[in-house]
Parts: structure tokens; C-alpha cells; sequence
């Protein structure tokens, strides 16, 4: 990593901001947990508006977007995931397309008001030293760059090019976006077999609240008690995304990036990947419903996901030019260049 000449500059990282990108893959085995964008869709839709490979590290935020400020002679910045209400130097701009910042200026990103995560990717991609061969923030063991932590106010986050690269911000088509489904699927498994049927069946049945205990760790869920079949300890064994593990107490729980590698209480079923995302982006309150599904229906949500992309990737257009209509804009051109007089003698 190069020295932080340009940078986007942290002026409010609302309630956690971290570095993530597609996770650390392949150290599981190790004890070294996943990390890695809890929404995968919305990583690949701001790197797809910044002309970046879908899984490039940029910056989560949580419920929260706060303020950005361009350190650089320009940046360009695109946001995807959740829905905030965008502005930049305290003018509302568009969604669902990216924004060239000048040097000084500031993107604000408010509130979100559909999801509980969004993304901030820039062009060319931040300039961050990968840590076992992924720039993913893992909070618990301080793993990842930027000395594993959350981003704080007044921080730079590095980025690679000095100016934003040539040619227009880019457009998506918000029709296209991938929508979460109405429930979500899972595979039973891999210790269905410690539930009785009446505990499975509730699972794929009843509804659901997210509880406020819900992290990038886990969801912990409230609803009907699942029934296991005898007691509720098993052989730690290794931990996938998605897997619900269900304690003593009959409650289940989705594990998510930031999960630990092995866990020793039976899972019922895996949430599968294709869904994975949109439940993330659940709030606590929010009820969720599982569906049941199997291998191949996983393999085909996956395939379905993927092409949605690629049409999501094949829409992106240059943005129109964005318009502020503040008396300051419409007083500079000659809207009106006379008056007439209704009542007048002809």
C-alpha cells in the first residue's frame, strides 16, 4: 500500500462502517473466520456502478451511511444495498448511479430506509493491504487491513487512483435489481436428523422475528420452539453460511460472515447462498419464513442469481447529468424573458 496521498476521508462512519469484500476463503480450516460482504448483491452492484470486479473490497455501512469527504483531486463514488437518501454538499442526488467528488466535497447518505446495509465503492478500488489474501474487517479477532477495526471519524481510506478515471459516472436500471424472495430457502441438514419431524416442520412453517441480538455474526430468532429430537450438544463440527444452529432453548440462529469456524449445537438446515444476502439485509423486527428446498433448487437459485447480474451489469448506461433546481440554479439562465399582460388592450 502506497501512502495515503488520495483517500476518501471518514467524516461520520455511522453506527459501523468496515472494509469487507468477498471474504477470506480457504482459512476456515485454520480456525480464521470467513468475514466478507454480508450482502453480496449490493458489493457487486456498487462495484458494478464504479467499474470494478464485483467482489472488490469497499466499505459496509449499517443502518447509517454517514459522511464521506473526497481527500483526492476527485473520486468517483457509487452506493448500493440499502436505499439511503444520498446528498453531496447538502444537494439530494440520484440513486442507483454513481457520482464524481471533487476534492473537499462531501457525500452524505442518511438513513436507510429498506435494509440494514449498504456499500460504498469507489473506481479503481481502495489501496488496502490484503491480510491472508482478503482486505475483510473480522471485528472479534481485529483481523483484516486497516488494523482489522470499524472505520472512525477523521480516518482516510486509501485509494488507488489519484483522480477519478476518464468517461461518465455510470447508470443502472433499479428494475433489474435482484428482490429478496418471499421466503427464505434452506436446506435441511446437516443435523436434521437431532430434530424430531414436528421441530422440522415448525422450522419450514412458522414465522419469525429478528431479535435485536443480530450481528455480522449471527441472527438470533424468535418464534416457535423447535423441538430436537434428544439432547442438543453434538461433536463441534465446521460452521457454513447460512447454517441454523438451534440451542437447548429451541430458538434458532443464522450464522453469517463473521461466524466461528466450528460450533457444537445441532444446525436444522443451511440457508442457502442465492438467499443468504437478502436475509441479511432483515432488521431486527422485521419476520422472516423459511422454505425448504434441496441441492439442485440451490444450485438453480445460484445460476437464476448470477444471470440477474449479469442483465443488472448489462444495463449500466451514462448517468444523465444531475440538476440541482435551487433559486441560486434557476436566477443563473434566462428562464423567462418577458411578461405579458393578460388584461391588456390587445
Amino acid at each position: 500500500m502506497r501512502g495515503a496521498v488520495s483517500a476518501l476521508r471518514c467524516i461520520d462512519p455511522g453506527p459501523l462502517a468496515t472494509i469487507q469484500d468477498r471474504g477470506r476463503v480457504g482459512w476456515q480450516r485454520f480456525g480464521v473466520s470467513v468475514a466478507g460482504a454480508m450482502d453480496p448483491v449490493g458489493l457487486a452492484a456498487a462495484n458494478l456502478l464504479a467499474g470494478n470486479a464485483p467482489d472488490a473490497a469497499a466499505i459496509e455501512v449499517t443502518i447509517y451511511g454517514g459522511t464521506w469527504e473526497a481527500a483526492a483531486e476527485s473520486v468517483r463514488i457509487a452506493v448500493a444495498g440499502a436505499a439511503f437518501s444520498p446528498a453531496i454538499d447538502g444537494q439530494p442526488v440520484a440513486l442507483h448511479r454513481a457520482h464524481t467528488l471533487k476534492r473537499g466535497q462531501k457525500l452524505t447518505l442518511g438513513a436507510a430506509t429498506d435494509a440494514a446495509r449498504g456499500y460504498i465503492a469507489v473506481s479503481g478500488g481502495f489501496d488496502l493491504e490484503p491480510v491472508l489474501g482478503s482486505a475483510s474487517t473480522h471485528l472479534r479477532s481485529r483481523l483484516g487491513s486497516l488494523d482489522g477495526g470499524a472505520l472512525r471519524a477523521g480516518q482516510d481510506v486509501p485509494l488507488k487512483l489519484d483522480a477519478a478515471p476518464a468517461g461518465p459516472d455510470m447508470a443502472l436500471d433499479p428494475s433489474l435489481l435482484p428482490a429478496s424472495p418471499p421466503r427464505f430457502r434452506a436446506i435441511p441438514g446437516p443435523q436434521d436428523d437431532a430434530f424430531t419431524r414436528e421441530g422440522i416442520e415448525t422450522l419450514f412453517s412458522g414465522d419469525y422475528v429478528i431479535t435485536a441480538e443480530a450481528d455480522r455474526m449471527g441472527m438470533r430468532l424468535s418464534g416457535p420452539k423447535v423441538a430436537h429430537a434428544g439432547g442438543y450438544n453434538i461433536i463441534s463440527d465446521g460452521i457454513a453460511p447460512g447454517s441454523i444452529q438451534v440451542p437447548g432453548a429451541g430458538q434458532p440462529i443464522v450464522l453469517f460472515a463473521d461466524r466461528q469456524t466450528t460450533g457444537g449445537y445441532p444446525k436444522i438446515a443451511t440457508v442457502i447462498s442465492a438467499d443468504l444476502g437478502f436475509l441479511a439485509r432483515c432488521r431486527p423486527g422485521a419476520t422472516v419464513r423459511f422454505e425448504r428446498t434441496d441441492l439442485a433448487g440451490a444450485a438453480a437459485a445460484r445460476r437464476a442469481l448470477a444471470e440477474k447480474l449479469a442483465r443488472l451489469q448489462a444495463s449500466l448506461a451514462p448517468a444523465r447529468a444531475s440538476v440541482s433546481l435551487d433559486s441560486a440554479h434557476l436566477l443563473a439562465h434566462n428562464l423567462v424573458d418577458g411578461v405579458t399582460d393578460a388584461l391588456a388592450e390587445p
